[in-house]
Protein backbone atom coordinates (compact mmCIF):
# COMPACT_ATOMS: atom_id res chain seq x y z
CA UNK A 1 0.00 0.00 0.00
CA UNK A 2 1.24 3.46 -0.89
CA UNK A 3 0.54 6.70 0.94
CA UNK A 4 -1.77 7.61 -1.93
CA UNK A 5 -3.74 4.39 -1.42
CA UNK A 6 -4.04 5.16 2.29
CA UNK A 7 -5.23 8.70 1.61
CA UNK A 8 -7.76 7.55 -0.95
CA UNK A 9 -9.10 4.90 1.42
CA UNK A 10 -9.30 7.42 4.27
CA UNK A 11 -11.59 9.81 2.38
CA UNK A 12 -14.05 7.09 1.33
CA UNK A 13 -16.73 8.09 -1.16
CA UNK A 14 -15.23 11.53 -1.68
CA UNK A 15 -12.80 9.98 -4.16
CA UNK A 16 -15.32 8.27 -6.50
CA UNK A 17 -17.56 11.34 -6.21
CA UNK A 18 -14.73 13.05 -8.09
CA UNK A 19 -13.37 10.36 -10.43
CA UNK A 20 -16.82 9.04 -11.39
CA UNK A 21 -18.63 12.35 -11.43
CA UNK A 22 -21.47 12.80 -13.91
CA UNK A 23 -19.21 15.00 -16.04
CA UNK A 24 -16.69 12.15 -16.36
CA UNK A 25 -19.21 9.42 -17.11
CA UNK A 26 -20.99 11.54 -19.72
CA UNK A 27 -17.67 12.45 -21.31
CA UNK A 28 -16.87 8.76 -21.61
CA UNK A 29 -20.20 7.75 -23.15
CA UNK A 30 -20.26 10.86 -25.40
CA UNK A 31 -23.48 12.29 -23.95
CA UNK A 32 -21.70 15.37 -22.55
CA UNK A 33 -22.86 18.42 -24.57
CA UNK A 34 -20.01 20.05 -26.45
CA UNK A 35 -20.63 23.53 -24.92
CA UNK A 36 -20.18 22.00 -21.46
CA UNK A 37 -16.88 20.43 -22.48
CA UNK A 38 -15.75 23.66 -24.11
CA UNK A 39 -16.52 25.65 -20.98
CA UNK A 40 -14.60 23.12 -18.89
CA UNK A 41 -11.59 23.07 -21.19
CA UNK A 42 -11.15 26.84 -21.18
CA UNK A 43 -11.29 26.86 -17.38
CA UNK A 44 -8.94 23.89 -17.21
CA UNK A 45 -6.42 25.77 -19.32
CA UNK A 46 -6.48 28.63 -16.79
CA UNK A 47 -6.32 26.03 -14.03
CA UNK A 48 -3.17 24.51 -15.53
CA UNK A 49 -1.39 27.85 -15.60
CA UNK A 50 -1.61 27.97 -11.81
CA UNK A 51 -0.71 24.29 -11.55
CA UNK A 52 2.41 25.05 -13.55
CA UNK A 53 3.20 27.72 -10.97
CA UNK A 54 2.58 25.19 -8.19
CA UNK A 55 5.01 22.71 -9.72
CA UNK A 56 7.56 25.48 -10.18
CA UNK A 57 7.06 26.20 -6.47
CA UNK A 58 7.68 22.51 -5.75
CA UNK A 59 10.99 22.73 -7.60
CA UNK A 60 11.90 25.87 -5.62
CA UNK A 61 11.03 24.20 -2.31
CA UNK A 62 13.08 21.11 -3.15
CA UNK A 63 16.08 20.66 -0.86
CA UNK A 64 17.95 18.20 -3.06
CA UNK A 65 18.75 18.02 -6.74
CA UNK A 66 16.45 15.01 -7.03
CA UNK A 67 13.52 16.99 -5.59
CA UNK A 68 14.25 19.93 -7.86
CA UNK A 69 14.32 17.61 -10.87
CA UNK A 70 11.02 16.05 -9.75
CA UNK A 71 9.42 19.48 -9.70
CA UNK A 72 10.85 20.37 -13.09
CA UNK A 73 9.65 17.08 -14.60
CA UNK A 74 6.13 17.60 -13.23
CA UNK A 75 6.15 21.15 -14.59
CA UNK A 76 7.08 19.83 -18.04
CA UNK A 77 4.09 17.46 -17.98
CA UNK A 78 1.73 20.34 -17.16
CA UNK A 79 3.15 22.49 -19.95
CA UNK A 80 2.67 19.63 -22.41
CA UNK A 81 -0.89 19.25 -21.16
CA UNK A 82 -1.68 22.87 -22.04
CA UNK A 83 -0.89 22.10 -25.68
CA UNK A 84 -3.92 19.78 -25.83
CA UNK A 85 -6.11 22.63 -24.62
CA UNK A 86 -4.64 25.04 -27.14
CA UNK A 87 -5.15 22.63 -30.03
CA UNK A 88 -8.76 21.95 -29.18
CA UNK A 89 -9.76 25.54 -28.46
CA UNK A 90 -8.12 26.77 -31.67
CA UNK A 91 -10.28 24.30 -33.60
CA UNK A 92 -13.33 25.98 -32.06
CA UNK A 93 -12.14 29.37 -33.30
CA UNK A 94 -10.87 30.61 -29.93
CA UNK A 95 -7.61 32.49 -30.40
CA UNK A 96 -4.74 32.13 -27.94
CA UNK A 97 -5.27 35.76 -26.96
CA UNK A 98 -8.93 35.07 -26.11
CA UNK A 99 -7.98 31.92 -24.23
CA UNK A 100 -5.41 33.70 -22.10
CA UNK A 101 -7.84 36.56 -21.42
CA UNK A 102 -10.76 34.35 -20.36
CA UNK A 103 -11.97 35.13 -16.82
CA UNK A 104 -11.44 32.53 -14.11
CA UNK A 105 -14.62 31.15 -12.54
CA UNK A 106 -15.03 30.57 -8.83
CA UNK A 107 -14.27 26.84 -8.71
CA UNK A 108 -11.15 27.48 -10.78
CA UNK A 109 -9.98 30.13 -8.35
CA UNK A 110 -10.87 28.02 -5.31
CA UNK A 111 -8.80 24.97 -6.18
CA UNK A 112 -5.79 26.66 -7.74
CA UNK A 113 -5.36 29.11 -4.88
CA UNK A 114 -5.90 26.32 -2.36
CA UNK A 115 -3.01 24.38 -3.89
CA UNK A 116 -0.73 27.40 -4.02
CA UNK A 117 -1.57 28.32 -0.43
CA UNK A 118 -0.90 24.73 0.66
CA UNK A 119 2.52 24.99 -0.93
CA UNK A 120 3.37 28.39 0.51
CA UNK A 121 2.17 27.66 4.05
CA UNK A 122 3.19 24.00 4.26
CA UNK A 123 6.07 21.81 3.24
CA UNK A 124 6.82 19.98 0.03
CA UNK A 125 4.72 16.99 1.07
CA UNK A 126 1.70 19.22 1.72
CA UNK A 127 2.03 20.71 -1.75
CA UNK A 128 2.25 17.32 -3.47
CA UNK A 129 -0.71 15.96 -1.51
CA UNK A 130 -2.76 18.97 -2.65
CA UNK A 131 -1.65 18.33 -6.25
CA UNK A 132 -2.31 14.57 -6.11
CA UNK A 133 -6.04 14.52 -6.95
CA UNK A 134 -5.34 16.33 -10.19
CA UNK A 135 -2.26 14.45 -11.35
CA UNK A 136 -3.08 10.96 -10.09
CA UNK A 137 -6.85 11.33 -10.38
CA UNK A 138 -6.75 12.27 -14.07
CA UNK A 139 -4.55 9.25 -14.79
CA UNK A 140 -7.08 7.01 -13.05
CA UNK A 141 -9.92 8.61 -15.00
CA UNK A 142 -7.99 8.17 -18.24
CA UNK A 143 -7.52 4.45 -17.56
CA UNK A 144 -11.17 3.96 -16.69
CA UNK A 145 -12.38 5.80 -19.80
CA UNK A 146 -9.89 4.16 -22.19
CA UNK A 147 -12.24 1.23 -23.02
CA UNK A 148 -14.69 3.79 -24.43
CA UNK A 149 -12.18 4.93 -27.05
CA UNK A 150 -12.96 4.38 -30.71
CA UNK A 151 -11.82 6.13 -33.86
CA UNK A 152 -14.57 8.74 -33.91
CA UNK A 153 -15.05 9.24 -30.17
CA UNK A 154 -16.16 12.81 -29.63
CA UNK A 155 -13.74 13.35 -26.76
CA UNK A 156 -11.21 10.72 -27.75
CA UNK A 157 -8.25 13.11 -27.91
CA UNK A 158 -8.84 14.18 -24.32
CA UNK A 159 -9.19 10.60 -23.06
CA UNK A 160 -6.12 9.46 -24.99
CA UNK A 161 -4.06 12.24 -23.41
CA UNK A 162 -4.71 11.02 -19.88
CA UNK A 163 -4.78 7.31 -20.69
CA UNK A 164 -1.49 7.61 -22.57
CA UNK A 165 1.82 6.27 -21.35
CA UNK A 166 3.35 9.69 -20.72
CA UNK A 167 0.67 10.87 -18.32
CA UNK A 168 0.40 7.46 -16.65
CA UNK A 169 4.13 7.51 -15.98
CA UNK A 170 3.83 11.01 -14.51
CA UNK A 171 1.09 9.79 -12.16
CA UNK A 172 3.19 6.79 -11.09
CA UNK A 173 6.06 9.17 -10.36
CA UNK A 174 3.71 11.34 -8.28
CA UNK A 175 2.65 8.31 -6.22
CA UNK A 176 6.28 7.36 -5.61
CA UNK A 177 7.12 10.97 -4.74
CA UNK A 178 4.54 11.00 -1.95
CA UNK A 179 6.05 7.85 -0.43
CA UNK A 180 9.57 9.26 -0.67
CA UNK A 181 8.63 12.56 0.96
CA UNK A 182 6.69 10.84 3.76
CA UNK A 183 9.27 8.17 4.53
CA UNK A 184 10.12 8.00 8.22
CA UNK A 185 8.11 11.11 9.15
CA UNK A 186 4.47 10.03 9.09
CA UNK A 187 2.99 10.08 12.59
CA UNK A 188 -0.72 9.48 13.10
CA UNK A 189 -1.26 13.20 13.64
CA UNK A 190 0.63 14.07 10.48
CA UNK A 191 -1.27 11.50 8.44
CA UNK A 192 -4.58 12.94 9.64
CA UNK A 193 -3.44 16.42 8.59
CA UNK A 194 -2.66 15.08 5.12
CA UNK A 195 -6.04 13.32 4.93
CA UNK A 196 -7.78 16.64 5.64
CA UNK A 197 -5.72 18.33 2.94
CA UNK A 198 -6.29 15.53 0.42
CA UNK A 199 -10.04 15.44 1.08
CA UNK A 200 -10.36 19.19 0.55
CA UNK A 201 -8.39 19.06 -2.71
CA UNK A 202 -10.51 16.16 -3.97
CA UNK A 203 -13.75 18.00 -3.19
CA UNK A 204 -12.43 21.04 -5.06
CA UNK A 205 -11.68 18.83 -8.07
CA UNK A 206 -15.24 17.50 -7.95
CA UNK A 207 -16.56 21.05 -7.77
CA UNK A 208 -14.53 21.90 -10.88
CA UNK A 209 -16.43 19.26 -12.90
CA UNK A 210 -19.71 20.47 -11.42
CA UNK A 211 -18.93 24.07 -12.35
CA UNK A 212 -19.17 23.23 -16.06
CA UNK A 213 -22.40 21.25 -15.62
CA UNK A 214 -24.00 23.98 -13.50
CA UNK A 215 -23.27 26.78 -15.93
CA UNK A 216 -24.50 24.96 -19.01
CA UNK A 217 -26.17 21.94 -17.54
CA UNK A 218 -29.04 22.19 -20.00
CA UNK A 219 -26.83 22.83 -23.02
CA UNK A 220 -27.52 20.84 -26.14
CA UNK A 221 -25.84 20.55 -29.50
Amino acid sequence: MTLFDDLKQAIGETWPDYTRHEFVTRLGDETLPLPVFQDYLVQDYLFLIHFARANALAAYKGRSLAEIRDGAAALAVILDETELHRRLTQRWGISLEELDAAPEKMATVAYTRFVLDSGHSGGLLDLHVALAPCVIGYAEIGRELAPHLHEDHRYGEWIAEYAGAGFQEAADAAIQRLDTLAEGTLTTRRFNELVTLFAAATRLERDFWQQALDVRGSATD
